[in-house]
């Protein structure tokens, strides 16, 4: 699926994220599991991550983005025609994360809910958006990439749990009135790998059995040589088919902000785009994989340190379960 336009109609009119103040290491790691803070650098990039505190939960760390957000747009929450909440670690399995949100901010009853693409959830997230607001159906959309994935991973399991961290990012999105905004989105999904990437219990096919617990299958499972190889040429191919359908040459990008899962993975896919890795945001090191939130923390450090400046074309790509996959390309 792809959306693309002569003139573009909806822009980023603010950014925002939440961070949890707990930082873990890869050295604390050591304590809790057979792993070491070389062997987890040489194979990620990561050396810490945030995590929730206690009692802390997914919709806190949504509103916390989403309030930092809207101060950035100079807007109130009053001015909101609707929330979307990229999230695979809502509060509860019902009701949505979203809603949740909505109460916290204090919003009106304006339509709010979640949408379940990982770590290509905030890319989802903002092509819907942007459909509210090019038909006319929304002026001024939230939207959130939230995860609190400590609390779904194996702790005995060092190919996954040194992997992620907590957080949110947030941007609203409005009318565009000066020619910047989205140019382009792309969206994909193989259903056919969601073996890949996934948590076998929890849900219908296997509802939660003190069994199925004991052998962690409430937790994350994930094959990692296979979600590497296809991350790569999948967020090649999407960034590319994004520039394309933008309308703008390779070398008209000037940032990339890509899903921050692995940074060989990142230095792949920079090298097969031709791009050279000092065009990417990266900040892997400080947080790890936060999943839906990891675009919009690393756009929002960018903005706010001056890296990003208005006027230049952002990249923006990411894959997570699914496998479900996308790309935007946004002028600031």
């Amino acid at each position: 699926m792809n959306t693309a336009a002569i003139s573009p109609k909806t822009r980023i009119l603010g950014t925002g994220r939440y961070v949890p103040e707990k930082v873990v290491s890869n050295v604390d790691l050591e304590k809790v599991v057979d792993t070491s803070d070389a062997w987890i650098t040489e194979r990620t990039g990561i050396r810490r991550r945030h995590m929730a505190a206690d009692g802390e939960v997914t919709s806190d760390m949504a509103a916390g983005a989403g309030r930092a957000a809207l101060q950035a747009a100079g807007l109130n929450v009053a001015d909101l025609d609707l929330i979307i909440v990229g999230t695979v670690t809502p509060d509860s399995p019902t009701p949505s994360c979203a809603s949740l949100v909505q109460q916290k901010l204090g919003a009106e009853e304006i339509p709010a809910f979640d949408i379940s693409a990982a770590c290509a959830g905030f890319i989802y997230g903002v092509t819907i958006a942007d459909q509210f607001i090019r038909s006319g159906n929304a002026n001024c959309v939230l939207v959130i990439g939230v995860e609190l994935l400590s609390r779904i991973l194996n702790w005995g399991d060092r190919t996954t749990c040194v992997l992620f961290g907590d957080g949110a990012g947030a941007v609203v999105l409005g009318q565009s009135k000066n020619g910047a905004g989205i140019l382009a989105t792309q969206l994909f999904t193989d259903g056919s790998l969601a073996g890949a990437l996934h948590i076998p219990a929890g849900g219908s096919a296997e509802p939660y059995q003190s069994e199925g617990i004991g052998r962690q299958r409430h937790k994350v499972h994930m094959s990692g040589s296979e979600v590497f190889k296809t991350a790569v040429k999948n967020l090649t191919s999407a960034s590319t088919a994004a520039v394309k359908a933008s309308g703008l040459k390779s070398t008209d990008i000037d940032w990339v902000v890509a899903h921050q899962a692995n940074m060989r993975i990142l230095d792949q896919v920079a090298t097969r785009l031709g791009f050279p890795l000092s065009k990417f945001v990266l900040n892997i090191e400080e947080y790890g994989n936060t999943s839906s939130a990891s675009i919009p923390i690393a756009l929002d450090e960018a903005v706010r340190d001056g890296r990003i400046k208005s006027g230049q074309n952002v990249l923006m790509c990411a894959l997570g379960a699914g496998i479900s996959w996308g790309s935007a390309v946004v002028r600031m």
